[in-house]
């Protein structure tokens, strides 16, 4: 960490700059003698990148920032809010800290927060941030979360871990067994600690498969942001072992589209099948991921056009966790059939339907764009069908 790049020159320039593209600022020349250009410049990209993902950092005075892997790594302030909402008690250690987003939010609703991370840099760039930010209620340990947990040897309210999903060779992994620390081999050491765990794993895991991985499971939260999925987070409870609840939430500009299940209980839900009736419904990305499809219609007594299309209908307009579409006309999939209709431009999209959106769009000439929606999907009878919709 080179604490000349809080120089007040620097950080003047530093801002200054956050839009100018790089290749002719080097070009240009950065005009500082006791610091490594390419030093300003990672400072200048790092910071860019959390301009939205994290503005609590943007918009703060002296901020030092790490290099723009740890930046893409951490979580946004979005899901990083959600989860600390999910805190309750005095006290939590963080195992995996990185850039402290994480603990940052969760110091906000604990009275201690512990803050490991065996990346000595990385480490102290997050306590000089703290101090920046006036975070006075968050104790950064340098070291391995595992061994820290063992030395301090006290129970905690919660735990919180975010294994890290690159191996060896920097590439990206996802199952739990290839993330590091493995948290299938630490979990009686969590219970031990902690009533509560928190473990936050990649969106793209299977969750039929963690569910044997992990004892103790309470809740799992699956997050989207703006319908895509982000997180799975896995709620353990010291002695839970009975079926769990998923909670899914798509966190929108301004509205959050939650629903919850029972795991075991998806299996076993009934579904009632149907043509497409006066309004469609599209299931947002975290209820896709969560596997509600039975559970969905169940809950709110509406059909499903296929039992693979996941795609819904009912007579009445209602509340529901996606997109909503006014049925206008249900056709036949035949070119001749659509070119009666003369729609030159729409919004296409398949479920459950041999050709992609690409392929549609050149077999039958359609642009993308404008107030229509196209739907080209599989219905009850294993047709092929055309839902022309309107959003609502």
């Amino acid at each position: 960490m080179n604490t000349s790049i809080l120089n007040i020159e620097i950080q003047e320039f530093i801002n200054s700059n956050l839009n100018t593209d790089i290749a002719s600022l080097l070009l240009k020349g950065i005009p500082f003698d006791d610091v490594n250009p390419k030093d300003i410049v990672e400072q200048i990209e790092a910071k860019k990148s959390c301009e939205k993902k994290l503005p609590t950092w943007f918009n703060a005075k002296n901020i030092y920032y790490p290099n723009r892997l740890n930046i893409e790594q951490t979580s946004s302030e979005v899901t990083a809010e959600y989860k600390a909402n999910l805190v309750i008690g005095k006290s939590l250690i963080d195992l995996t800290g990185g850039f402290g987003v994480d603990a940052y939010f969760f110091s906000k609703r604990t009275e201690t927060t512990i803050y490991c991370e065996i990346n000595t840099e990385l480490s102290q760039i997050v306590k000089h941030n703290y101090k920046a930010l006036n975070v006075s209620n968050i104790e950064c340990f340098n070291e391995n979360g595992i061994d820290a947990l063992k030395c301090i040897d006290k129970e905690f309210d919660w735990i919180y871990i975010d294994p890290s999903r690159r191996d060896d060779t920097k590439k990206k992994v996802f199952l739990l067994s290839d993330c590091t620390p493995n948290v299938k081999t630490f979990q009686g050491l969590f219970v031990k600690y902690a009533k509560h765990i928190m473990i936050k794993t990649s969106p793209l895991l299977d969750i039929k498969a963690t569910k044997t991985d992990l004892k103790h499971v309470k809740t799992l939260h699956v997050i989207a942001v703006n319908n895509e999925v982000k997180e799975l987070l896995w709620i353990l409870e010291r002695n839970s072992n009975l079926d769990f609840k998923i909670r899914t939430t798509n966190i929108l500009k301004f509205s959050k589209q939650v629903f919850e299940f029972l795991f075991d209980e998806e299996s076993n839900a009934k579904v009632n099948y149907s043509e497409p009736l006066t309004y469609l419904y599209e299931p947002n990305a975290a209820l896709l991921k969560a596997g509600a499809f039975n559970s969905i219609g169940n809950q709110l007594k509406i059909s499903k056009l296929h039992k693979h299309s996941h795609l819904y209908t009912s007579d009445q307009l209602l509340d529901f966790p996606g997109r909503r579409f006014k049925i206008e006309k249900t056709i036949a999939f035949n070119k001749k059939v659509f070119a009666k209709e003369g729609i030159n431009k729409a919004n296409v999209t398949t479920r459950n339907f041999p050709l992609s959106v690409s392929d549609i769009r050149k077999k039958l000439k359609i642009k993308d764009g404008g107030n229509v929606y196209l739907f080209f999907t599989t219905n009850e009878t294993n047709d092929k069908i055309i839902i022309m919709c309107s959003k609502i």
